[in-house]
């Protein structure tokens, strides 16, 4: 079941990660490298920043839950790393450090909201995959449907680690607490999704 949950997993984020970048985030790239001096470095992190923004977005997804408030956490995200791009040490993990900023911006709007709205019945999650008449299809919405019952906090843990294959120490790292409160995270929301699986799976005809 461990083995079929991380297929099925796999399967949501490439998903994502195949999907064709938004246009905006891409003009607002281009429209950032034309208004500064884009030698050297700038023009290597400008690479970067491209090659990072598939995954970039899928982390945000992993938040969110919402498709277009993901996207404009990324917007804000690219903004805020080219602004800053002199603090980024070179040859360093790029998308651990865009990660970061992503991470304390979502949670800054959280607060400026006071009052968070967890996807519950996994409403927004349908959403997150194109419709497709395929099973394909219709398989990674209802995964994505489980997912957005998950805890944030489990749902962020259990891609970082289970989906990008972030070690349990660099996923801490990015979300700030304990590797043990990571595994411990991971494993309830592994076992969450197992159980939903399998009723899932015992409900449907064979």
């Amino acid at each position: 079941m461990r083995d079929q949950l991380g297929r099925r997993l796999h399967a949501c984020y490439a998903s994502i990660l195949t999907e064709a970048q938004p246009q905006r985030h891409l003009a607002l790239i281009a429209q950032l490298d034309a208004a500064l001096t884009a030698e050297g470095d700038a023009t290597a992190f400008r690479t970067e920043l491209l090659a990072a923004l598939p995954d970039l977005r899928a982390y945000a997804r992993s938040l969110t839950m919402d498709p277009c408030r993901a996207d404009d956490l990324v917007q804000e995200t690219l903004v805020r790393a080219w602004a800053n791009q002199h603090r980024f040490a070179p040859n360093s993990n790029l998308m651990g450090w865009l990660c970061t900023i992503l991470r304390n911006h979502f949670y800054t709007e959280c607060r400026k909201r006071k009052r968070e709205v967890e996807d519950v019945d996994g409403a927004a999650a349908t959403q997150m995959v194109a419709p497709a008449a395929q099973e394909h299809g219709v398989e990674l919405r209802t995964v994505w449907a489980m997912l957005g019952r998950l805890p944030r906090h489990q749902r962020e843990a259990l891609l970082l680690v289970g989906a990008q294959g972030l070690t349990y120490e660099a996923a801490a790292d990015l979300v700030g607490c304990k590797v043990g409160t990571v595994k411990s995270r991971v494993s309830r929301a592994r076992a969450f999704l197992a159980a939903s699986l399998e009723s899932r799976d015992a409900r449907s005809p064979a």
